[in-house]
């Protein structure tokens, strides 16, 4: 999955630019599925997806569906916006969530107060390091589908 964006959509929001290595991960998740990749050879997961595996070399790969359990391992509140887009969002939170099967597998993502809610909803009460999350999945209106993330009672 590449770091450069394709666009943005209507209301100026940055699109994600999937990349040849990455589109399996996209495609998944507009079926609503959180899937990571996986070498074929030693069942190593590995993200960002990438052609070559860095533990065993192998270039076959699968897509291992994850539970989309995890915590937020990070989290920052940005201030002032640093793209004009997100200025009428703010503030609004940005979590890099470690997955709860693979904890060494990281997603960056917003934290929302509901399913198909603004990434600006949830509470910034909510937000701790190691809070325990779920994904959701939301439609952007450019037409990608993007994990973001709901918080969960802790256990």
């Amino acid at each position: 999955m590449s770091s450069m964006m394709r666009g943005t959509t209507d209301n100026g929001l940055l699109l994600p630019e999937p990349d040849e290595d990455g589109a399996p991960f996209w495609e998944f998740a507009a079926r609503g599925e959180l899937r990571v990749q996986t070498c074929a050879r030693c069942r190593e997961l590995r993200f960002p997806p990438r052609p070559c595996c860095p533990r065993c070399l192998s270039f076959d790969s699968a897509w291992q569906r994850m539970s989309g359990r995890g915590r937020i391992w990070s989290y920052v509140l940005p201030h002032p916006p640093l793209l004009p887009a997100y200025a009428a969002l703010a503030p609004y939170n940005v979590v890099v969530v470690e997955l709860a099967e693979a904890p060494r597998i990281r997603l960056v993502g917003n934290l929302v107060a509901a399913p198909d809610a603004d990434i600006g909803s949830a509470d910034p009460g909510q937000l701790r390091i190691g809070a325990p999350v779920r994904v959701t999945f939301a439609r952007l209106a450019g037409g990608f589908t993007v994990p973001r993330w709901l918080a969960e009672a802790a256990s």
